[in-house]
């Protein structure tokens, strides 16, 4: 996984996202998407996406140019090389790291919908590798009906593409 967010990376800051005219509409697969990433399907709960949802996950503008197939891949991937299992005296929880300085580190509290900041002095927890957060979508399962219509959201929200992605790409 750290290839796909090294690939990620690069491509997020290849090319800038196509600029979309003010209140344009999404095409109806898009918007299928659009009603998914923000609701049941959770993804606004970590990203955020045209200033909405909660910028706590990687951004998506990178893979929005990658294949259909490539973005399946990675949303449904379990496990995140973000995520850390950080355990202090109080509780144990799944943390994404946001920034440190000297003496404080401070983390995106996974377990709660949306995550918490959370700043721990540095020495007063400890962080492992994750072994059993996995990626909401992964857990949420979504069908290859509705993965298509997530991934013709993020290319229209980035690329404005409007183009179909058929359900058979995201396989």
């Amino acid at each position: 996984m750290i290839w796909l967010a090294v690939l990620l990376l690069a491509r997020g800051f290849a090319a800038p996202a196509a600029a979309q005219s003010a209140g344009a509409a999404p095409p109806a697969q898009a918007e299928r998407g659009q009603t998914l990433f923000f609701g049941d399907g959770k993804c606004s709960s970590c990203h955020a996406v045209k200033g909405r949802g909660t910028a706590v996950g990687p951004n998506l503008s990178g893979i929005a140019r990658l294949s259909p197939r490539a973005v399946a891949m990675a949303v449904r991937s379990t496990r995140t090389q973000y995520v850390q299992a950080v355990k202090t005296k109080e509780k144990e929880f799944p943390g994404m790291k946001a920034s440190e300085d000297e003496k404080t580190v401070h983390f995106f509290d996974l377990s709660q919908t949306p995550p918490a900041a959370v700043s721990l002095a540095k020495g007063e927890f400890t962080a492992t590798d994750n072994q059993t957060w996995k990626h909401p979508p992964a857990s949420a399962e979504l069908t290859n009906e509705q993965m298509a219509d997530v991934v013709a959201f993020l290319r229209w929200a980035f690329l404005n593409d409007k183009k179909e992605i058929d359900p058979t790409e995201v396989q």
